[in-house]
């Protein structure tokens, strides 16, 4: 696997080697040895698995107690995968890495504990799985509003057309107005 930078230094593009011929693929998702060295050291606790139709925005979000570090893929479509850093002591506080997964790009992305996550989906529909660090707990979760004018997060959403948001999301906190690690 290569473990590729982002503009947000603990934030991390993992690409897995694929081989493949007429016959299909195969590839390894994870190696704790490989992600332990090339990452950071972490437990994985917990694994989900969402499907979602197109144009679905799910987050931003995080926990603020039980703190969820997660590594994400997508294994059927596409999304728009974002991370936005709430530490307030990191020189990255507020800054957001976006970057495509694709069950064709088979890459995955590590988000550590301490950032909102979420992502949009932009093809037809998208199968997203991710492991977690701690177990959901919805009486510690934050969501942050999506399209917060201060994070400048540019998602690839159809013009004229806006993202289907959950009740949640839709009264989602302003980054000026959510609390941080």
């Amino acid at each position: 696997m290569k473990y590729i930078e982002t503009e947000i230094n603990d934030v991390k593009i993992i690409e897995p080697q694929v081989f493949g011929d007429e016959r299909g693929f195969f590839m390894e998702t994870f190696r704790v040895d490989e992600f332990n060295k090339s990452c950071v050291e972490r437990h994985f606790v917990q694994e989900n698995h969402s499907k979602s139709a197109h144009g679905i925005l799910r987050g931003l979000h995080y926990q603020l107690k039980q703190t969820q570090g997660k590594l994400v893929r997508v294994t059927s479509g596409e999304v728009y995968d974002v991370a936005v850093d709430m530490r307030k002591s990191s020189p990255t506080y507020g800054q957001h890495v976006g970057v495509i997964l694709s069950a064709e790009n088979k890459r995955q992305l590590w988000v550590p504990e301490g950032f909102a996550h979420g992502f949009y989906v932009m093809s037809e529909s998208a199968e997203f799985v991710y492991k977690c660090t701690d177990y959901y707990a919805p009486e510690h979760e934050v969501s942050l509003l999506w399209n917060d004018p201060e994070l400048k997060i540019n998602w690839p959403l159809v013009e004229g057309i806006s993202p289907s948001l959950s009740a949640k999301d839709k009264v989602g906190l302003l980054f000026a107005d959510a609390p941080s690690f």
